[in-house]
């Protein structure tokens, strides 16, 4: 099954690509958990549009001095006001080791157009993946968004203060094993530029601590595009 274009007509206008990521990420997470070990567990993490909101409900029959939001205390003005970017679209899976609580070992992010609409998104998931690493998780960053152009790896690296050559790869997917293979002072990665029309490869996710597993994102989005009755490229509308 060849990667298709998701953002492109025909198949943006018969497909929505939320549900498409949707899908592939629980399809991915529970590809995992066939190939982890007894002490680990993948789950999906999935979420668009996160808007935060705080309804307040008009009662006139409350006259604001009694019940438990009642209180004369009210705070001062704010002392500082900033530029924030909340976390708005997320499609990722986590790996968790259980012997002793959760703990997070690696993760895997399927990039979003809004992950790549601005450089305070594009910053945003950046600085959430070099904290896994920095973290000792390891990170599978899986990027298919065709109609916008961001590229982590590269902001990765000056984000973790890595100097490397610029990549010009649109569609990737890229791997980064913390520590590496001699389990301090080194970030191994690997790196493979995806293209439209052309299958996906089968990568590395290392676990913190622990060993890797393999992530066939071939067969896992194959899966999901079944799951959808895509078969084949759709053909454009006459």
């Amino acid at each position: 099954m060849p990667l298709l274009d998701h953002f492109h007509p025909p198949l943006v206008n018969q497909r929505d690509w939320h549900s498409i990521h949707n899908a592939w990420a629980t399809e991915i997470a529970a590809d995992l958990n066939t190939r982890l070990p007894p002490e680990y567990v993948a789950e999906p993490n999935v979420q668009f549009h996160i808007e935060i909101d705080i309804a307040v409900r008009d009662d006139p029959a409350w006259d604001g001095q009694s019940g438990p939001a009642a209180s004369p205390w009210q705070p001062a003005a704010a002392t500082m006001t900033l530029p924030f970017v909340l976390e708005t679209d997320v499609a990722e899976v986590r790996v968790y080791r259980t012997i002793a609580g959760r703990e997070l070992v690696a993760a895997i992010e399927l990039a979003s157009p809004a992950n790549k609409e601005r450089p305070e998104t594009i910053a945003a998931l950046t600085t959430k993946c070099a904290g896994y690493l920095r973290g000792g998780a390891g990170v599978l960053i899986v990027d298919v968004v065709s109609n916008k152009f961001a590229n982590f790896h590269d902001e990765l690296m000056t984000a973790l203060n890595e100097e490397t050559d610029p990549w010009a790869a649109e569609l990737y997917a890229v791997a980064y094993r913390a520590g590496g293979s001699s389990g301090h002072g080194t970030l191994d990665v690997w790196r493979e530029e995806l293209a439209v029309g052309a299958a996906l490869p089968e990568m590395p996710l290392w676990l913190r601590g622990g060993p890797f597993v393999p992530v066939p994102l071939e067969l896992t989005y194959m899966a999901t595009c079944q799951r959808f009755r895509i078969a084949n490229p759709p053909r454009a509308t006459p």
